[in-house]
């Protein structure tokens, strides 16, 4: 059964189309992917389909009847002040309504006064309605919501909070488990694993994977695409390439699709050529026959060339954005070493008797639910933060280099350039020439920093780290926000690295390709595991058997 169809639809932001001809049909239980660069238009589809974007022209069918639900990436504030949990109950206004119900037949009901006659009326109609309840799972609402919240670390101090005082990480939670409570027809979320931690992602993931509806995804999260999606879907220029598997599969084959229009090309151009050619060579035996029959044959092997569709050549490579950190000094052995260390939020105790090592070289993840203490235990680490017992020692020649989690400028408003020169001995001719080789060219140097998307952020940020001598990167979710091209340009610069690395990351595949050891987080204390992400999930998994 179709459940959504989209026809050439276009819609113009400004000077140019973002959708041009787009269409898309998706079956009903289908779990489909839109992935491309930013920009290139997969929020707005999502939009459309929600209706909360107006398309340009096309033509849009959903299902008669079918209910939409959509996690946008930033939620503006509610008109009307409203509680965390007020706010999720909205999910469930139909069964309240009945619930509103019951309780005025109630109170009806228990009239000494009332005549035999009405009351058996008012008991038939409370059946009725309390059959309804019970369909609609009106018993169940408290435990759902319990369930749910749980999993996205809405607890019951949250659930009393002011919605509008959430920040935008706290929202998207709220929002998301609200759309998930209500249980939409057609699921459309607009990168649902932003402010979620590893366990929180793998409850979304089995929820997804199991949901009854269809189910449309927005994502960067590529270790989450392979997971749950059975279709995905490519926007370049404002059009759709379809592919009918999960993320890894779409990789193979678009590099398959690729190769093979590439030989289509070279083929054609050869035809071409022969074409050309063979035109040539009858003209001139035209010339020297003096033959009209010989400029007929040319003449219509030229119009046989011009209704030809033409194969555009495709792009093998994109040209690598090559990100090589210089170190000129390396560190001492023994990075970062910690020693019984003990650190408390007034009554809640964040690490007890805490022991840890990073040594030179190791590429390490540190991971653990939200909350647990990681971005607390880099700041330890930074020197951010010394109200602590114990001891943290780092070792000799060590340079820090530090990209935030949410990155902000000292002046939003100084330039690119500008920005990029400030402390470094270099020209604006050599600035300008080393900004061109990471992206920024020509006009793009006088953007104002505080106006970069997320990826220009981390891309800034890190260009900058290069310019400097460093030899302990530490990074607190560094692909948050960014794409995949750009993902990719960090994971390889992070994997030719000699220095030493330690990230936060819940982003399972970049975890996979560059972590050396995982340092998990769990009971106020560290484990450490040797290898990826992948070997850390055995571990576990194992641990839990032989208990």
């Amino acid at each position: 059964m179709i459940e959504i169809e989209l026809n050439n639809i276009k819609k113009n932001f400004g000077l140019k189309n973002i959708l041009d001809g787009f269409s898309l049909e998706i079956k009903k239980g289908e779990r489909v992917a839109l992935i491309g660069q930013n920009g290139a238009g997969k929020s707005t589809i999502l939009k459309i389909i929600a209706k909360q974007e107006k398309e340009d022209s096309g033509k849009i069918n959903i299902r008669s009847g079918a209910r939409i639900g959509i996690l946008n990436q930033i939620y503006n504030n509610e008109k009307e002040d409203i509680l965390v949990k007020d706010f999720l109950y909205r999910s469930f206004e139909d069964v309240l309504s009945i619930e509103s119900e019951l309780r005025t037949l109630e109170e009806k009901m228990s009239n000494p006064h009332i005549d035999a006659e009405n009351l058996e009326n008012l008991i038939n109609k409370y059946g009725r309605l309390q059959d309804k309840y019970v369909l609609l799972g009106g018993y169940d609402i408290a435990e759902k919501i319990k369930k749910i919240t749980s999993k996205f670390y809405i607890d019951a101090n949250m659930m009393n909070q002011h919605y509008n005082l959430l920040s935008g990480g706290e929202k998207t939670r709220v929002n998301l488990a609200k759309l998930i409570l209500s249980e939409p027809d057609i699921l459309c979320l607009d990168e649902p694993t932003n402010h979620l931690d590893i366990e929180s992602l793998e409850f979304l993931e089995e929820l997804i994977f199991n949901y009854k509806g269809t189910v449309l995804i927005v994502s960067h999260d590529r270790y989450f695409l392979d997971k749950v999606i059975t279709k995905t879907v490519l926007l370049e220029n404002g059009k759709e390439n379809i592919y009918y598997g999960n993320y890894s599969y779409f990789v193979k084959e678009d590099e398959r699709r690729t190769l093979a229009q590439f030989e289509n090309y070279k083929n054609q151009q050869k035809q071409i050529e022969k074409m050309k050619e063979a035109i040539t060579t009858l003209r001139k035996f035209g010339d020297i026959a003096k033959n009209e029959m010989f400029y007929k044959r040319a003449k219509s092997i030229e119009k046989r060339l011009e209704k030809m569709s033409i194969i555009d050549k495709p792009i093998i490579e994109k040209k690598p954005i090559n990100i090589k950190f210089k170190m000129q000094k390396r560190s001492g052995n023994d990075v970062v070493k910690i020693e019984n260390l003990e650190k408390a939020f007034d009554e809640k105790v964040i690490f007890e008797n805490l022991n840890m090592n990073i040594n030179y070289g190791e590429k390490v993840a540190l991971i653990g639910k939200n909350g647990s203490g990681k971005s607390t235990l880099i700041k330890m680490i930074l020197g951010e933060d010394n109200n602590y017992k114990g001891t943290i020692k780092l070792g000799t020649s060590i340079e820090i280099g530090y990209i935030p989690q949410n990155i902000i400028f000292e002046n939003e408003k100084e330039t690119i350039l500008n920005y990029f020169i400030k402390d470094t001995n270099l020209s604006e001719t050599e600035a300008r020439t080393i900004l061109a080789k990471y992206g920024f060219r020509q006009e793009n140097v006088f953007k104002k920093v505080g106006n970069l998307s997320g990826g220009e952020k981390v891309r800034i940020l890190l260009m900058k780290l290069i310019q400097k001598n460093i030899n302990f990167l530490i990074l607190d979710e560094p692909t948050n926000h960014i794409d995949i091209d750009t993902r990719e340009i960090l994971e390889d610069a992070l994997k030719s690295y000699n220095g030493t690395v330690l990230f936060i990351s819940h982003d399972r595949f970049l975890i996979n390709k560059l972590a050396e050891r995982i340092l998990h987080i769990e009971e106020n204390n560290i484990q450490s595991y040797y290898g990826n992400y992948d070997n850390f999930m055995r571990r576990a998994q194992q641990n839990e058997c032989d208990n």
